[in-house]
Protein backbone atom coordinates (compact mmCIF):
# COMPACT_ATOMS: atom_id res chain seq x y z
CA UNK A 1 0.00 0.00 0.00
CA UNK A 2 2.93 2.48 0.99
CA UNK A 3 4.51 1.71 -2.40
CA UNK A 4 1.23 2.39 -4.43
CA UNK A 5 1.27 5.46 -2.70
CA UNK A 6 4.73 7.14 -2.90
CA UNK A 7 4.35 5.69 -6.68
CA UNK A 8 0.98 8.04 -7.03
CA UNK A 9 2.90 10.73 -5.38
CA UNK A 10 5.79 10.47 -7.89
CA UNK A 11 3.15 10.05 -10.83
CA UNK A 12 1.78 13.89 -9.36
CA UNK A 13 5.25 15.49 -9.42
CA UNK A 14 5.41 14.88 -12.71
CA UNK A 15 2.12 15.70 -13.87
CA UNK A 16 2.70 18.98 -12.36
CA UNK A 17 6.51 19.46 -13.91
CA UNK A 18 4.52 18.69 -17.31
CA UNK A 19 1.88 21.02 -16.85
CA UNK A 20 3.80 23.52 -15.49
CA UNK A 21 5.82 23.64 -18.76
CA UNK A 22 2.22 23.64 -21.09
CA UNK A 23 1.89 26.99 -19.28
CA UNK A 24 4.87 28.19 -19.61
CA UNK A 25 4.85 27.70 -23.01
CA UNK A 26 1.44 29.00 -23.88
CA UNK A 27 2.76 32.31 -22.21
CA UNK A 28 5.86 32.46 -24.14
CA UNK A 29 3.61 31.87 -27.20
CA UNK A 30 0.68 34.54 -26.15
CA UNK A 31 3.38 36.73 -26.00
CA UNK A 32 5.80 36.12 -28.69
CA UNK A 33 2.80 35.85 -31.27
CA UNK A 34 2.12 39.49 -30.35
CA UNK A 35 3.95 40.64 -33.12
CA UNK A 36 5.39 39.51 -36.72
CA UNK A 37 8.47 37.66 -37.36
CA UNK A 38 11.30 40.36 -38.72
CA UNK A 39 13.46 38.96 -41.40
CA UNK A 40 16.47 40.36 -43.59
CA UNK A 41 17.62 39.88 -47.11
CA UNK A 42 21.18 38.12 -47.32
CA UNK A 43 23.14 38.77 -50.39
CA UNK A 44 26.12 36.06 -51.77
CA UNK A 45 28.42 37.06 -54.46
CA UNK A 46 28.30 34.07 -56.27
CA UNK A 47 31.18 35.45 -58.89
CA UNK A 48 33.12 36.34 -56.35
CA UNK A 49 32.65 32.91 -54.60
CA UNK A 50 33.42 31.16 -57.55
CA UNK A 51 36.38 32.85 -58.60
CA UNK A 52 37.72 32.55 -54.85
CA UNK A 53 37.33 28.55 -55.13
CA UNK A 54 39.22 28.11 -58.48
CA UNK A 55 41.81 30.38 -57.42
CA UNK A 56 42.22 28.50 -54.21
CA UNK A 57 42.40 25.25 -56.65
CA UNK A 58 45.10 27.09 -58.94
CA UNK A 59 47.14 27.86 -55.44
CA UNK A 60 48.00 24.06 -55.58
CA UNK A 61 48.46 23.82 -59.66
CA UNK A 62 50.94 26.45 -60.12
CA UNK A 63 54.17 27.42 -58.81
CA UNK A 64 54.09 30.76 -56.80
CA UNK A 65 56.02 32.67 -59.59
CA UNK A 66 53.15 32.21 -61.86
CA UNK A 67 50.58 32.96 -59.71
CA UNK A 68 51.99 36.47 -58.75
CA UNK A 69 53.02 37.28 -62.12
CA UNK A 70 49.29 36.61 -63.14
CA UNK A 71 47.39 38.29 -60.33
CA UNK A 72 50.60 41.62 -61.01
CA UNK A 73 48.60 41.93 -64.76
CA UNK A 74 45.56 41.32 -63.47
CA UNK A 75 46.00 44.09 -60.77
CA UNK A 76 47.54 46.40 -63.57
CA UNK A 77 44.33 45.47 -65.79
CA UNK A 78 41.53 46.48 -62.58
CA UNK A 79 43.39 49.48 -62.06
CA UNK A 80 43.27 51.07 -65.77
CA UNK A 81 39.54 50.03 -66.05
CA UNK A 82 38.78 52.24 -62.95
CA UNK A 83 40.43 55.18 -64.10
CA UNK A 84 38.60 54.86 -67.32
CA UNK A 85 36.02 54.55 -65.50
CA UNK A 86 36.63 57.91 -63.35
CA UNK A 87 37.45 59.32 -66.09
CA UNK A 88 34.11 58.78 -68.40
CA UNK A 89 32.19 59.45 -65.27
CA UNK A 90 33.62 63.03 -64.64
CA UNK A 91 33.07 63.69 -68.12
CA UNK A 92 29.62 63.24 -68.12
CA UNK A 93 29.40 64.91 -64.84
CA UNK A 94 30.36 68.00 -66.29
CA UNK A 95 28.44 67.42 -69.44
CA UNK A 96 25.37 67.21 -67.24
CA UNK A 97 24.62 63.84 -68.56
CA UNK A 98 25.98 61.14 -65.53
CA UNK A 99 23.77 58.49 -65.36
CA UNK A 100 23.84 55.16 -63.20
CA UNK A 101 25.40 52.56 -64.99
CA UNK A 102 26.73 49.30 -64.06
CA UNK A 103 27.78 45.53 -65.38
CA UNK A 104 24.39 43.51 -65.64
CA UNK A 105 23.64 41.00 -62.95
CA UNK A 106 21.93 37.42 -62.70
CA UNK A 107 20.06 37.16 -59.19
CA UNK A 108 19.17 34.10 -58.11
CA UNK A 109 16.46 32.92 -55.82
CA UNK A 110 15.70 29.09 -54.36
CA UNK A 111 12.24 28.07 -53.77
CA UNK A 112 12.00 24.80 -51.55
CA UNK A 113 8.29 24.76 -51.46
CA UNK A 114 6.30 22.36 -48.86
CA UNK A 115 2.74 21.61 -49.11
CA UNK A 116 1.21 24.59 -48.48
CA UNK A 117 4.06 26.53 -50.34
CA UNK A 118 4.27 28.83 -46.97
CA UNK A 119 8.43 30.10 -48.56
CA UNK A 120 5.92 32.13 -50.61
CA UNK A 121 6.49 34.87 -47.71
CA UNK A 122 10.02 35.17 -48.11
CA UNK A 123 10.00 34.37 -52.32
CA UNK A 124 8.00 37.80 -52.05
CA UNK A 125 10.03 39.61 -50.31
CA UNK A 126 12.74 38.91 -52.41
CA UNK A 127 11.04 39.61 -55.54
CA UNK A 128 10.34 43.06 -54.12
CA UNK A 129 13.50 43.60 -53.52
CA UNK A 130 14.98 42.75 -57.16
CA UNK A 131 12.03 45.35 -58.55
CA UNK A 132 13.34 47.57 -56.76
CA UNK A 133 16.61 48.20 -58.49
CA UNK A 134 16.79 45.83 -61.19
CA UNK A 135 18.05 47.29 -64.66
CA UNK A 136 17.97 46.39 -68.33
CA UNK A 137 20.20 43.84 -68.81
CA UNK A 138 19.35 42.00 -65.64
CA UNK A 139 17.84 38.31 -65.27
CA UNK A 140 16.74 36.36 -62.81
CA UNK A 141 17.11 32.58 -62.13
CA UNK A 142 14.88 30.35 -59.89
CA UNK A 143 16.54 27.35 -58.68
CA UNK A 144 12.83 25.59 -57.77
CA UNK A 145 12.47 22.20 -55.83
CA UNK A 146 8.98 21.36 -55.07
CA UNK A 147 6.42 18.35 -55.39
CA UNK A 148 3.68 21.10 -55.44
CA UNK A 149 0.62 21.13 -52.89
CA UNK A 150 -2.24 23.28 -52.00
CA UNK A 151 -3.55 25.10 -55.28
CA UNK A 152 -3.93 28.45 -53.22
CA UNK A 153 -0.28 28.74 -52.39
CA UNK A 154 1.29 27.87 -55.44
CA UNK A 155 -0.96 30.16 -56.77
CA UNK A 156 -0.24 32.83 -54.93
CA UNK A 157 3.70 31.71 -55.46
CA UNK A 158 3.35 31.95 -59.76
CA UNK A 159 1.86 35.25 -59.11
CA UNK A 160 5.08 36.58 -57.95
CA UNK A 161 7.38 35.01 -60.48
CA UNK A 162 4.46 36.64 -63.12
CA UNK A 163 5.77 39.89 -61.12
CA UNK A 164 9.19 39.64 -62.53
CA UNK A 165 7.50 39.25 -66.15
CA UNK A 166 5.72 42.25 -65.64
CA UNK A 167 8.68 44.17 -65.48
CA UNK A 168 10.59 42.97 -67.95
CA UNK A 169 13.11 41.07 -66.77
CA UNK A 170 14.08 37.79 -68.77
CA UNK A 171 13.34 34.63 -65.92
CA UNK A 172 14.64 31.44 -66.33
CA UNK A 173 13.81 28.54 -63.71
CA UNK A 174 16.07 25.25 -62.95
CA UNK A 175 14.66 22.24 -61.78
CA UNK A 176 17.43 20.01 -60.37
CA UNK A 177 15.44 17.23 -58.77
CA UNK A 178 11.91 17.70 -58.39
CA UNK A 179 9.32 20.59 -60.03
CA UNK A 180 5.76 18.69 -60.49
CA UNK A 181 2.20 19.79 -59.78
CA UNK A 182 2.10 23.16 -58.51
CA UNK A 183 5.65 23.32 -59.08
CA UNK A 184 5.30 23.25 -62.81
CA UNK A 185 3.04 25.73 -62.65
CA UNK A 186 5.16 28.19 -60.61
CA UNK A 187 7.95 26.99 -63.94
CA UNK A 188 5.57 27.51 -66.76
CA UNK A 189 6.03 31.16 -66.07
CA UNK A 190 9.81 31.05 -67.25
CA UNK A 191 10.73 32.32 -70.25
CA UNK A 192 12.77 29.39 -70.33
CA UNK A 193 13.09 26.04 -68.31
CA UNK A 194 16.13 24.09 -67.64
CA UNK A 195 16.08 20.70 -66.17
CA UNK A 196 18.75 18.04 -65.17
CA UNK A 197 18.06 14.94 -67.01
CA UNK A 198 16.78 12.62 -64.09
CA UNK A 199 14.88 15.57 -62.68
CA UNK A 200 11.35 15.04 -62.05
CA UNK A 201 8.93 17.50 -63.93
CA UNK A 202 5.10 17.43 -64.55
CA UNK A 203 2.12 16.55 -62.62
CA UNK A 204 -0.57 18.04 -64.65
CA UNK A 205 -2.77 16.83 -62.48
CA UNK A 206 -5.07 17.51 -59.00
CA UNK A 207 -5.99 15.08 -56.47
CA UNK A 208 -7.54 15.34 -52.84
CA UNK A 209 -7.83 12.31 -50.43
CA UNK A 210 -8.78 11.94 -46.99
CA UNK A 211 -9.50 9.12 -44.42
CA UNK A 212 -13.34 8.37 -42.93
CA UNK A 213 -13.98 7.31 -39.86
CA UNK A 214 -17.86 7.17 -39.52
CA UNK A 215 -17.75 3.09 -39.50
CA UNK A 216 -15.35 3.13 -36.32
CA UNK A 217 -17.38 5.95 -34.55
CA UNK A 218 -21.20 3.89 -35.17
CA UNK A 219 -19.04 0.65 -33.98
CA UNK A 220 -18.36 2.61 -30.65
CA UNK A 221 -21.64 3.69 -30.30
CA UNK A 222 -19.97 7.22 -31.15
CA UNK A 223 -22.48 10.28 -32.48
CA UNK A 224 -20.83 12.76 -34.97
CA UNK A 225 -22.81 16.14 -36.14
CA UNK A 226 -22.17 18.62 -38.24
CA UNK A 227 -24.13 21.68 -38.96
CA UNK A 228 -23.67 23.49 -42.07
CA UNK A 229 -25.57 27.09 -43.92
CA UNK A 230 -25.15 25.91 -47.36
CA UNK A 231 -25.98 23.25 -49.40
CA UNK A 232 -22.57 22.96 -50.54
CA UNK A 233 -20.82 24.17 -47.35
CA UNK A 234 -19.10 21.07 -46.84
CA UNK A 235 -19.12 17.93 -49.14
CA UNK A 236 -16.67 15.01 -48.09
CA UNK A 237 -16.21 14.46 -44.36
CA UNK A 238 -13.59 12.58 -42.39
CA UNK A 239 -16.20 11.75 -39.37
CA UNK A 240 -19.56 11.78 -41.29
CA UNK A 241 -21.17 9.52 -43.53
CA UNK A 242 -20.90 10.76 -47.23
CA UNK A 243 -23.15 10.38 -49.70
CA UNK A 244 -22.65 9.76 -53.59
CA UNK A 245 -24.39 13.71 -53.85
CA UNK A 246 -21.10 15.15 -51.55
CA UNK A 247 -18.82 12.37 -53.50
CA UNK A 248 -19.66 13.51 -56.91
CA UNK A 249 -19.87 17.64 -56.16
CA UNK A 250 -16.38 17.13 -55.03
CA UNK A 251 -15.16 15.26 -57.75
CA UNK A 252 -16.76 18.36 -60.17
CA UNK A 253 -14.60 20.93 -58.03
CA UNK A 254 -11.65 18.99 -58.77
CA UNK A 255 -12.74 18.90 -62.41
CA UNK A 256 -12.88 22.25 -62.54
CA UNK A 257 -9.67 22.96 -60.59
CA UNK A 258 -7.76 20.91 -63.33
CA UNK A 259 -9.84 22.69 -66.57
CA UNK A 260 -8.17 25.76 -64.49
CA UNK A 261 -4.68 24.22 -64.02
CA UNK A 262 -4.70 23.15 -67.92
CA UNK A 263 -5.55 26.78 -68.97
CA UNK A 264 -2.93 28.70 -66.62
CA UNK A 265 -0.21 25.88 -68.53
CA UNK A 266 -1.55 26.50 -71.96
CA UNK A 267 -1.63 30.44 -72.43
CA UNK A 268 2.07 30.31 -70.91
CA UNK A 269 3.20 27.16 -73.14
CA UNK A 270 0.78 27.14 -76.08
CA UNK A 271 2.81 24.56 -77.59
CA UNK A 272 2.45 21.75 -74.99
CA UNK A 273 -0.07 18.88 -76.10
CA UNK A 274 -2.03 18.89 -73.15
CA UNK A 275 -4.48 16.16 -73.89
CA UNK A 276 -0.92 14.30 -73.66
CA UNK A 277 1.09 15.69 -70.69
CA UNK A 278 -1.91 16.77 -68.36
CA UNK A 279 -2.59 13.13 -67.76
CA UNK A 280 -1.54 13.43 -63.95
CA UNK A 281 1.67 11.48 -65.05
CA UNK A 282 5.45 12.82 -64.80
CA UNK A 283 8.63 12.38 -66.18
CA UNK A 284 12.54 12.50 -65.89
CA UNK A 285 14.02 15.23 -67.17
CA UNK A 286 15.12 14.47 -70.56
CA UNK A 287 11.72 12.62 -71.42
CA UNK A 288 10.04 16.06 -70.62
CA UNK A 289 12.18 17.89 -72.99
CA UNK A 290 10.73 15.61 -75.91
CA UNK A 291 7.76 16.50 -74.60
CA UNK A 292 8.44 19.95 -74.61
CA UNK A 293 7.26 20.29 -70.81
CA UNK A 294 11.16 21.54 -70.54
CA UNK A 295 13.48 23.54 -72.64
CA UNK A 296 17.16 22.70 -71.90
CA UNK A 297 19.13 19.85 -70.17
CA UNK A 298 21.39 21.52 -67.87
CA UNK A 299 22.01 21.91 -64.12
CA UNK A 300 21.50 25.14 -62.41
CA UNK A 301 25.74 24.94 -61.64
CA UNK A 302 25.77 24.82 -65.60
CA UNK A 303 23.89 28.20 -65.62
CA UNK A 304 25.73 29.68 -62.71
CA UNK A 305 29.08 28.95 -64.16
CA UNK A 306 28.15 30.55 -67.38
CA UNK A 307 26.71 33.83 -66.07
CA UNK A 308 29.59 34.42 -64.08
CA UNK A 309 32.09 34.98 -67.28
CA UNK A 310 29.57 37.78 -68.52
CA UNK A 311 27.36 39.06 -65.74
CA UNK A 312 27.81 39.59 -61.84
CA UNK A 313 25.96 36.53 -59.90
CA UNK A 314 23.86 37.47 -56.95
CA UNK A 315 22.35 34.60 -54.59
CA UNK A 316 18.92 36.77 -53.06
CA UNK A 317 17.51 35.41 -50.15
CA UNK A 318 15.07 36.73 -47.62
CA UNK A 319 15.65 34.83 -44.01
CA UNK A 320 12.69 34.96 -41.62
CA UNK A 321 14.54 34.99 -37.67
CA UNK A 322 12.67 32.58 -35.71
CA UNK A 323 10.22 33.85 -32.32
CA UNK A 324 11.46 31.87 -29.00
CA UNK A 325 8.16 29.95 -29.18
CA UNK A 326 9.47 28.84 -32.73
CA UNK A 327 12.36 27.43 -31.14
CA UNK A 328 10.82 26.24 -28.01
CA UNK A 329 8.30 23.98 -29.97
CA UNK A 330 11.00 22.62 -31.85
CA UNK A 331 11.48 19.51 -34.21
CA UNK A 332 8.67 17.50 -32.77
CA UNK A 333 6.29 20.44 -32.58
CA UNK A 334 6.87 21.01 -36.60
CA UNK A 335 6.44 17.58 -37.26
CA UNK A 336 2.78 16.90 -35.37
CA UNK A 337 1.93 20.81 -37.41
CA UNK A 338 3.05 19.53 -40.61
CA UNK A 339 0.99 16.20 -40.12
CA UNK A 340 -1.98 18.23 -38.95
CA UNK A 341 -1.89 20.74 -41.88
CA UNK A 342 -1.81 17.43 -44.19
CA UNK A 343 -4.34 15.35 -43.07
CA UNK A 344 -6.84 18.51 -42.49
CA UNK A 345 -6.28 20.47 -46.22
CA UNK A 346 -6.08 17.11 -47.95
CA UNK A 347 -9.47 17.30 -46.86
CA UNK A 348 -10.56 19.88 -47.59
CA UNK A 349 -8.73 21.80 -50.53
CA UNK A 350 -7.49 19.89 -54.16
CA UNK A 351 -3.49 19.56 -54.24
CA UNK A 352 -2.17 20.63 -56.89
Amino acid sequence: MEFLLDYGLFLAKIATVVIAIVVLLVIVKSVGGRGAAKGELEVTDLTKQNKENAEHLEAHLHDESFLKARHKAEAKSEKEKHKEREKAVKKAAKAGELKEERESHLFVLDFHGSIDAKEVASLRQEVTAILAVAQKGDEVLLRLETGGGMVHGYGLASSQLDRIKAAGLPLTISVDKVAASGGYMMACIADKIVSAPFAIVGSIGVIAQLPNFNKLLKKHDIEYEQLTAGEYKRTLTMFGENTDKAREKFKQELEETHVLFKDFIRERRPELDLEKVATGEHWFGTQAKELGLVDEIKTSDDLIVEACKEKTVLAIRYVQKKKLTDKLAGVAGEAADSVLLKLISRGQRPIL
